[in-house]
């Protein structure tokens, strides 16, 4: 049987991806609720230029390529051609090895920042600063992104947050990447809500 990314339509296929998580990530579009489906047609995918990086692609990474168009939207890579050389391939590695230790990540990060404030709730209070601590924390680079998600995942603190940040430079993107990401991030809540009570009640 043929492999079925060898087939004539993945490099379609592997292009309707990218447009749908290129609306996910950039606009309300929610290409999970949508399973994925826009309105590219065929004929329009036969008309790029750059159709080439999307059979090079589907043929690369097969059924991880939704992974790795993740990977590079979530570092601000939006267009495919830049998703083709080493940096696409650095997103992509670094996203699965945080991926595959998840809870490690997160412990490691939640140790950081239970040493930078007195109480969980801090985390999330902008107080005379531009961004609450988290916020901050994240944008300085102590944290990674899957932390944020992860907490907004456990205690939903993002809708306060949209209320108390006014600035509208770096917010608007950052408050729907983590939204957006949220899709992506396959956890254990109760390991993660263990992790944070450990840790901030010690």
């Amino acid at each position: 049987m043929m492999n079925p990314m060898f087939d004539s339509k993945a490099p379609f296929e592997a292009y309707k991806m990218y447009n749908a998580l290129k609306l996910h990530f950039e606009t309300d579009y929610d290409a999970v609720k949508y399973q994925f489906k826009t309105r590219v047609t065929p004929q329009s995918f036969f008309k790029r230029k750059d159709k080439y990086f999307f059979a090079k692609l589907a043929n690369k990474h097969g059924d991880n390529l939704m992974k790795y168009y993740v990977a590079n939207f979530i570092n601000d890579v939006r267009y495919v051609g830049d998703m083709m050389d080493s940096e696409g391939e650095n997103n992509y590695k670094e996203m699965l090895k945080k991926h595959e230790s998840l809870s490690y990540v997160f412990k490691n990060d939640i140790n950081k920042l239970s040493q930078e404030v007195d109480t969980f709730d801090e985390l999330f209070v902008k107080g005379n600063e531009t961004h609450p601590p988290i916020i901050t924390f994240y944008l300085e680079g102590e944290i990674c992104l899957e932390t944020v998600v992860i907490l907004n995942k456990l205690v939903g603190f993002m809708k306060k947050v949209d209320a108390q940040i006014t600035e509208t430079i770096v917010w608007p993107e950052l408050s729907r990447k983590i939204k957006k990401y949220d899709h992506f991030i396959i956890m254990n809540s109760e390991k993660m809500k263990e992790i944070t009570i450990k840790v901030f009640t010690n």
